[in-house]
């Protein structure tokens, strides 16, 4: 078994672009500018978007932080939204989901302009990677895909299961894995709440992504020996021992699953960092305008 070390990766990753944006500065051009809006004081919202400051940081990108009360108005935070769509100063930027229940998600990332959608959750950008064309890909698959590049893992054939059918994770999952690619040309099977026989069909699969947000859901009698296993959930449950008062959990139970594997991603430190380093790329490529002109 060897683990998918995410942290390492990802920490390879933010010093190749802090290279790239070294060259550009170095040439004159701009440096890359992102911007995060933050509504409201959820914790893992605050969490990840301190982490993506940091990564900036590293990446050697500029930044910015709004935040906003979450009282706002939806109009309110369209109006923003539409200040940075018009702000050439500008390359990409993100609005941390989710959003207080009175603000429509949908209506929010429908007004982001594509061209700055580094998230990639814009229907345009879903629509092109969909077809194979360039676009913003959403950063926790691009970030697996790119843990199944960097250790070598074959996905030429394979059977991969995806566990969960989120916009965010699983559709898009599946979609970049059955593309012809490496990696890529996978045969996928989606499985969710309504699945039967779950348990039949993840036992059939060379790869699994578990990503149902359900800590602990992906048990040793559902994984064949020598399976590739990536865990996208990250749960906080309860654990006194914990200065926080809570632990991370994966919707794998990796004491279990792990000695059957071939390879596996822990959690922490799997797949979290490479979603990070991907909208890190994303942003890049937003600032050398390499995919919208």
């Amino acid at each position: 078994m060897q683990l998918i070390d995410g942290k390492a990766v990802a920490g390879q990753v933010k010093q190749e672009i802090a290279a790239k944006v070294a060259a550009m500065v170095e040439k004159g051009m701009k440096r890359p500018h992102l911007a995060a809006i933050l509504v409201g004081h959820d914790g893992g919202s605050e969490t990840y978007v301190a982490a993506k400051v940091k990564a900036c940081e590293v990446c050697g990108f500029k930044s910015t932080l709004i935040r906003f009360e979450s009282d706002i108005t939806e109009q309110e935070l369209l109006d923003k939204v539409a200040e940075l769509n018009n702000d050439p100063d500008v390359d990409g930027f993100i609005v941390q989901l989710p959003l207080p229940r009175h603000i429509n998600e949908q209506h929010v990332i429908e007004a982001i302009d594509y061209r700055k959608d580094v998230d990639g959750f814009h229907p345009i950008n879903v629509g092109r990677m969909s077809i194979g064309l360039p676009c913003f890909i959403s950063a926790t698959p691009n970030g697996i895909m790119e843990l199944l590049r960097r250790y070598g893992i074959e996905t030429c054939g394979k059977k991969c299961v995806i566990l969960g059918r989120s916009n965010i994770v699983g559709k898009p999952m599946a979609t970049l894995l059955m593309q012809k690619s490496n990696p890529g040309d996978c045969t996928v099977t989606v499985c969710h709440s309504h699945t039967m026989n779950i348990k039949e069909e993840c036992r059939q699969a060379d790869i699994i992504i578990a990503a149902m947000g359900q800590p602990g859901f992906l048990k040793a009698d559902m994984v064949k020996e020598g399976a590739v296993v990536i865990d996208v959930g990250t749960t906080r449950v309860p654990d006194t021992s914990k200065k926080s008062g809570f632990r991370l959990s994966g919707d794998v139970q990796f004491d279990e699953v792990a000695p059957k594997c071939s390879f596996i991603t822990p959690v922490p430190g799997g797949v979290g960092p490479m979603t990070i380093c991907s909208l890190m790329n994303n942003t890049l490529l937003a600032g050398q305008k390499a995919i919208y002109k």
